[in-house]
């Protein structure tokens, strides 16, 4: 098992934890197909071109695949200079692919100066979180909506969890129990950590700042405050306002550190934040 550090890993120049996000960009390789949980707001059927949210892929990549589009965006003139973070986030959870960490295991060997990154819903953290750090994960995104079980029972409909179905406040409690002790463990060895929360009006609001307070104490560097995109059980729902968003942002910047150029990047996005490269072939498809 590897050692925990109290030093945060370097990742100087990761657009998301303070580098400059108009000079250096990030790769997102679309190798985790698989979810073990249900989010009430996720909906990762359709891929069109004018799309922008997580979820979101034209096209699954294996590991092999992903090492070959690493290799020709490093090549790129235009891209190989801006590149600093490689992550996998989706189009399901990272932990729950064994791909992910086969691709974390080639980017290491070929490009170890690449920033790793990982995006996750936080259920497998805890048991994966020592093999995360063999890999030299350097930063991580946990996405965590609720700490009341019952706010979170409103928001997922239930997780897969050794093998087990489980729904209500039960996958709740497991799902919020291990985002807290991974984000623990994580900040323990070093990793910058962000915790992501969508904002859903009407059902998690009490809940932000109770996070923020939470994961800060547990070693955590930034806060997403997102506004839920309404599809799936929350189609109806009507978003928080940007207004509404930075007033949030604003209130709670004096717990934790906010991060606020946010663009809910898909699954395969490459390039700066918000000027992404043309990722799509086909005007819209439907992912398997």
């Amino acid at each position: 098992m590897a050692t925990a550090c109290n030093e945060r890993k370097n990742i100087q120049g990761h657009p998301c934890f303070g580098g400059n996000h108009h000079k250096n960009g990030r790769m997102h390789l679309a190798v985790a197909p698989r979810c073990n949980i249900k989010c009430g707001y996720c909906s990762r059927r359709h891929d069109c071109a004018n799309e922008s949210r997580p979820g979101v892929t034209s096209r699954l990549l294996t590991p092999q695949e992903a090492i070959v589009k690493v290799r020709e965006v490093v090549a790129s003139d235009i891209l190989g200079p801006i590149i600093k973070v490689i992550g996998i986030a989706g189009p399901g959870d990272p932990l729950a692919n064994e791909e992910t960490f086969e691709t974390f295991r080639l980017i290491g060997a070929e490009f170890p100066h690449l920033i790793k990154c990982m995006s996750t819903n936080g259920l497998l953290l805890p048991e994966k979180i020592d093999l995360l750090q063999e890999l030299d994960l350097h930063s991580l995104t946990v996405t965590i909506n609720a700490l009341d079980p019952r706010v979170g029972a409103k928001i997922y409909s239930h997780i897969l969890y050794h093998g087990k179905k489980l729904t209500g406040t039960e996958a709740a409690e497991i799902l919020i129990a291990n985002q807290l002790e991974g984000l623990r463990r994580a900040a323990a060895y070093g990793m910058t950590i962000k915790v992501n929360t969508v904002y859903i009006p009407g059902v998690n609001e009490d809940q932000i700042p109770l996070i923020g307070r939470k994961v800060k104490e547990l070693g955590a560097f930034v806060m997403n405050v997102m506004p839920i995109i309404p599809q799936a059980d929350f189609a109806g729902i009507v978003p928080p306002t940007p207004a509404l968003i930075d007033e949030v942002r604003s209130a709670n910047e004096q717990i934790i550190g906010q991060f606020k150029h946010c663009r809910q990047c898909r699954a395969d996005a490459v390039g700066l934040i918000g000027q992404d490269v043309a990722v799509v072939e086909t005007a819209c498809v439907v992912n398997r």
